[in-house]
């Protein structure tokens, strides 16, 4: 990736994840592979010389060689419903052996496995797919779904599919001190200047991280740079709590870390909010991380400002597993 590239997420996250209680609820084969690894949030990995009882090992989902007509095709059930504004489809490792073509529906259902009433419609036609390759597509249909439906053509495998929309949350969050910057409860990463090693909606992501691959890791940083995050608030609250979670970044984790914060109109976009952000109000000012700990940090700086974004510094770079804003809603 490019350093020197600004990673803009525009406030979408992958509906898709596990960790929001995405399920994979019918598949027509997984004879190679279970299709449950499919939405695992981390990247896909290649473990050479490693086989099953069925055969080669690998990080998706795989079904059989098809000798009759038809296709496969999985169901996943949305652990949130959702507006869809983006898809990936990732065919990393499958090289000979990923679909023709695939192509996605989507319908709106009450129940876990839609049944033969539900109205599935079609949001991607089919598309031809490469080995070994990202395939990204734009989702025109902005309707709120609760399901989806990846159909291969005829048959093969897909390392990872990822659904890029806006969750929809209707939460109350009364007087309570709630975490702010939970995915659960509605935030979302707007930007950030580099995700090489961990992607940044990581960070939002409920309980601990369960390795490194699951939290906001950059590159090596070569120079006087340093890296940072942008996100947007669950809602706009005033904040008694910073949390610094750096658990399993031992040898990777920042030197130091600062965040800022700001109270913005929401209609504001992500690129005015990038030039905006580095005049920010200081939440918290630089600090000293530890490896594979949690941090800390009463806010003294801003006691009763109200905010609705942050921005994390990391000094000079480096992984941070979670970050956990503790407030009220205002």
């Amino acid at each position: 990736m490019n350093k020197n590239k600004n990673v803009f997420l525009n406030g979408l996250i992958d509906l898709a994840q596990s960790r929001l209680g995405s399920k994979i609820v019918y598949k027509t084969d997984e004879f190679f592979a279970p299709a449950k690894r499919i939405i695992n949030p981390w990247p896909p990995v290649f473990k050479e010389g490693v086989f099953d009882k069925h055969g080669k090992w690998m990080d998706g989902w795989e079904t059989k060689r098809k000798r009759n007509k038809g296709h496969d095709y999985l169901i996943l059930k949305l652990g949130r419903p959702g507006k869809i504004h983006k898809v990936d489809i990732d065919t990393s490792y499958f090289n000979g052996n990923q679909p023709s073509k695939v192509s996605l529906d989507a319908c709106f259902s009450k129940k876990r496995l839609p049944n033969k009433n539900s109205k599935w419609v079609k949001i991607l036609k089919k598309k031809s797919t490469k080995p070994n390759s990202h395939h990204f597509f734009n989702i025109k249909n902005k309707s709120i779904f609760t399901h989806i439906k990846l159909n291969i053509y005829p048959d093969g495998g897909v390392a990872r599919i990822r659904i890029y929309g806006e969750m929809k949350i209707n939460k109350k969050f009364g007087k309570k001190i709630t975490n702010l910057t939970s995915v659960l409860n509605g935030a979302t990463p707007i930007a950030c200047n580099n995700e090489h090693f961990g992607r940044a909606e990581n960070i939002l992501a409920p309980g601990l991280g369960k390795n490194m691959g699951d939290g906001w890791e950059t590159r090596r940083s070569r120079g006087k740079n340093f890296d940072w995050l942008i996100l947007k608030c669950a809602t706009a609250g005033k904040i008694n709590k910073i949390q610094i979670d750096t658990h399993h970044f031992k040898g990777n984790y920042p030197d130091k870390c600062s965040v800022q914060a700001a109270y913005l109109d929401s209609r504001i976009s992500s690129k005015s909010i990038v030039n905006k952000s580095k005049n920010w109000k200081l939440l918290l000012n630089k600090v000293k991380l530890h490896a594979h700990k949690k941090h800390n940090f009463n806010n003294k700086l801003m006691k009763n400002k109200k905010i609705n974004y942050i921005r994390i510094n990391i000094y000079p770079d480096g992984g941070i597993s979670r970050i956990r804003v503790l407030g009220k809603a205002e």
